[in-house]
């Protein structure tokens, strides 16, 4: 194994100045991963700390809200996912130049971000030069881990210190890699959910965005919404934005009542400003959410949220949230008529709650297992 290339100073005397974060993930698709790492990149360069990010899709030119150096490697492929599609790159030249990148960089700490994901992250994992820490996101096994525990055992041994976003994300990588995670949580910055002035008219805004996918249960979302129509009652304004495969199939569900606004992939300044002109913000997953940004998002934004009650929303939420049952339209249906009713005292305890996961607070968890990682990767060598 090659030389550690940061001299191990100790816990205390330890100062982390340049770090690497590697997201299999393209920027240029939205996703909670994605999010993760360029919120946490704003954080750490806050500090002082020299940040690069690693990313998929070598075509993509935007220009990302971040201070942080952003560097793309391989073309971008979709590729089934845990229910979802991943925006991943599947080229082990993409991952050469990467590790090169982190070369040349030179950091006191990569972060592997989602590191089993193929396979950006791979050859710099297998390298193992520098410290690593690598956060777990995904919760639910399945064959991705059954049938690629060799190579994901291979790629364990790169990992001196592992964390979790859930504690299903946890109890997922022990189970199919052995790994031991400190469970952690998805932080966010929690002020920019105030950047702009709070709306509130008539009808009210009901918001949900994301992935245009069944996982995601947006039909239900698009159900209730036309039962709301039906009853005559108060009208409610229904944005659905993001993309996907149901697209096509949601908009056609609708045609004949367009109780539904789509509005396709929009930025994430606009999500922003979305979820403070919203009177709710609904999430209405069916499965496979290991933590629940978004309601904590909608918490930040002084939105009541509306989630579909299964573990990570729940978790996320703590009661802070009204919940419904997942893929029932009428039950949805129902939790927004009550999240509609005027009450100041429960958006109140909602954004205190949400303050709770903020990024600030998570990046100083890191920066101590950053620490942890370098004094793991000098015994291991």
């Amino acid at each position: 194994m090659a030389r550690l290339r940061t001299p191990l100073r100790g816990l205390r005397a330890l100062s982390i100045h340049r770090v690497a974060l590697i997201s299999p993930y393209a920027l240029s698709v939205f996703g909670g991963v994605q999010e993760q790492v360029l919120a946490m990149s704003r954080e750490l360069e806050r500090r002082g700390v020299s940040v690069l990010v690693v990313t998929p899709d070598v075509s993509d030119d935007a220009d990302y809200d971040t201070p942080a150096t952003v560097q793309h490697f391989g073309a971008l492929a979709s590729v089934p996912a845990n229910g979802s599609r991943a925006p991943l790159t599947l080229s082990l030249a993409a991952s050469s130049r990467a590790r090169d990148a982190v070369r040349s960089f030179a950091p006191d700490v990569v972060h592997f971000h989602e590191p089993f994901a193929p396979v950006l992250g791979y050859r710099t994992l297998t390298a193992h030069e520098y410290p690593s820490v690598a956060t777990f996101h995904r919760g639910g096994g399945g064959p991705a881990y059954s049938l690629t525990a060799p190579l994901l055992r291979r790629l364990a041994r790169g990992v001196d210190v592992a964390a979790a976003v859930s504690l299903s994300a946890a109890t997922t990588v022990r189970d199919g890699a052995g790994i031991s995670a400190r469970v952690l949580f998805n932080g966010f910055e929690t002020e920019r959910f105030r950047t702009f002035p709070k709306e509130r008219g008539v009808p009210p805004v009901i918001f949900y965005v994301g992935r245009l996918e069944e996982r995601k249960g947006v039909a239900t979302l698009v159900g209730a919404a036309i039962e709301h129509q039906r009853r005559s009652g108060v009208p409610w304004r229904v944005i659905v934005a993001g993309d996907g495969p149901l697209r096509a199939e949601l908009e056609r569900s609708d045609a004949s009542t367009r109780a539904v606004e789509f509005v396709g992939a929009i930025s994430e300044r606009d999500k922003r400003q979305w979820q403070r002109r919203s009177d709710v913000c609904v999430a209405p997953s069916l499965r496979g959410e290991s933590f629940g940004l978004v309601v904590l998002e909608a918490m930040a934004s002084e939105s009541r949220a509306v989630v579909a009650d299964i573990d990570g929303y729940r978790d996320a939420a703590a009661g802070h949230a009204v919940l419904f049952t997942p893929g029932d339209s009428a039950s949805l249906h129902d939790a927004i008529e009550e999240a509609l009713v005027p009450n100041d005292a429960a958006i109140a305890a909602a954004r205190a709650h949400a303050e709770t996961w903020s990024m600030a607070r998570l990046v100083d968890e890191y920066l101590d297992l950053y620490a942890q990682a370098h004094v793991a990767a000098g015994r291991s060598r």
